[in-house]
């Protein structure tokens, strides 16, 4: 696993803010960090079960440490005195033992010798497939908690009809991100056909998605709740595109929503969508009302009406696909770290890389997304790739007449502009709804969204709102 300990970002570093000459702690704080202490240390007892091979109980108890731990260090915000640069100092330790852990190998596998670079470090990438069978949501049977009713299964047969190439698709991209997303949903104990049925939705598992509102990544977070839960932009990098802390921000999301909403699957679904303080004002209001009771139902958006029996019915396919003549492809999931031997861009790799049907573009985009596409990447760096990817770059990428043709079909997509032609230094683009810094970068041909959000003196987080007006300095 990566790390183990699920703390938000946002509350790290709010808690590494905390003044280093803060009076003396007060009785209350010296109790945060006794649990502080015995927190640590029961964490550690569970990674000790995990190098034991006893990993369920393992599991289980760094959850329970890394809850405690997180509930002290929110009392410490609240509390005088207490010192936040305790808890940020024990999450630092954690987090290095857990990733020294994964290191080994756990619930991974290494490459065949064939399949990696000589003299590279092969990477864990390769995910059981007995991952599908777990399927308890906080201890009851996901199966037993999702109602085939009248709006499921209407949504089941649009996944199977006219949906069905999205649904196909969804699982593709979902299966070659499935060692970065799927571990953080298990180490919380959720079960992975939520998970499947909120990435189908939500992006198809194209982790550069950005929809009209503004919400952005494989799970579609908006900047504001992405920052509650760790997400937001970090050296030039909006990290709601990265599909690891994605998946750990949606298990930080759907935890405080079950705590919330007493474990009640469809509302947890219907507030991803339709807004949290909405869901929760319809399940105090309705009592014992089921969510599908009509007036319940009824209350909530036409689009969340709709979000709600779409999720479920993709978590329903993702764990019953042979009843319904479902064939999901065999995808081979396993991947590695490959080092640059000469410049190149995503799009020119995946020209070069050549493949089957959609080729690599996809899984290279979704294992890179720190990476413009058309962007010229610098020798030596090291990309996550599909296995299958290294002994094709040796062959067709470095020298030879497809790696000329790359290169040459990549020249071609960039014509230059004549030496007379006259490039006003001070056009303007007027946000619209929707719109991202990203987005708007790439459409002008821009330096970036970090240089735009620079040349108009925007600070982190480099929020924009539709109307406000930005000068395209340095834009094609």
């Amino acid at each position: 696993m990566r790390a183990l300990l699920l703390l938000p970002l946002s509350l790290v570093l709010l808690l590494a803010a905390a003044p280093a000459d803060a009076r003396r702690a007060s009785a209350n704080a010296e109790k945060l960090y006794d649990t502080l202490a015995e927190a640590s240390e029961r964490y550690r007892e569970g990674l000790a079960l995990i190098r034991r091979g006893e990993a369920t109980p393992g599991r289980e108890a760094t959850r329970e440490a890394a809850a405690r731990l997180l509930e002290a260090a929110r009392r410490c915000q609240d509390t005088r005195g207490c010192d936040g640069a305790r808890f940020l100092a024990a999450y630092d330790a954690l987090v290095q033992e857990g990733a020294d852990l994964a290191a080994g190998g756990e619930g991974f596998r290494a490459d065949a010798p064939d399949t990696a670079l000589a003299g590279e470090s092969a990477v864990a990438a390769a995910m059981p497939e007995a991952g599908r069978s777990v399927t308890l949501l906080k201890g009851q049977d996901l199966r037993q908690l999702i109602e085939l009713n009248e709006p499921v299964k209407a949504a089941m047969a649009e996944w199977l009809t006219w949906m069905r190439p999205s649904l196909i698709t969804s699982w593709e991209n979902y299966q070659q991100m499935r060692f970065l997303m799927w571990p953080e949903y298990e180490q919380a104990g959720l079960p992975e056909a939520l998970l499947f049925g909120i990435l189908a939705k939500e992006s198809n598992g194209r982790v550069h998605a950005v929809s009209r509102a503004g919400a952005a990544g494989p799970l579609q977070f908006m900047p504001a709740t992405g920052a509650r839960f760790g997400l937001g932009w970090r050296d030039g990098f909006d990290t709601r595109y990265d599909p690891q802390l994605a998946a750990r921000a949606s298990v930080l999301y759907f935890n405080e929503r079950f705590a919330e909403l007493n474990n009640d699957l469809e509302f947890a679904v219907a507030a991803y969508n339709g807004g949290e303080g909405r869901a929760l004002r319809l399940k105090r209001a309705a009592g014992d009302k089921s969510f599908w009771d009509p007036s319940v139902y009824g209350q909530l958006p036409p689009e969340t009406r709709d979000y709600v029996p779409y999720v479920l019915a993709a978590a329903w396919l993702f764990l019953h696909p042979e009843e319904y003549g479902l064939e999901f492809p065999a995808v081979d999931g396993a991947a590695t770290m490959m080092k640059l031997q000469a410049p190149a861009s995503i799009y020119q790799l995946a020209i070069c890389l050549g493949g089957p049907r959609e080729g690599y573009f996809r899984a290279l985009r979704n294992l890179n997304p720190r990476y413009e596409p058309h962007a010229p990447i610098a020798a030596g760096t090291e990309l996550r790739v599909p296995v299958a990817v290294p002994p094709r770059y040796q062959q067709s990428c470095l020298q030879g007449p497809r790696a000329e043709r790359a290169i040459a079909l990549m020249a071609a997509s960039k014509p230059t502009v004549p030496a007379t032609a006259s490039r006003s230094p001070t056009r303007s683009y007027r946000v619209r709804s929707g719109d991202t810094l990203s987005a708007i970068s790439r459409r002008h041909d821009c330096a970036g969204p970090t240089q735009l959000a620079k040349a108009n003196g925007l600070r982190p987080p480099y929020v924009i709102r539709a109307g406000q007006s930005l000068r395209l300095i340095g834009c094609g």
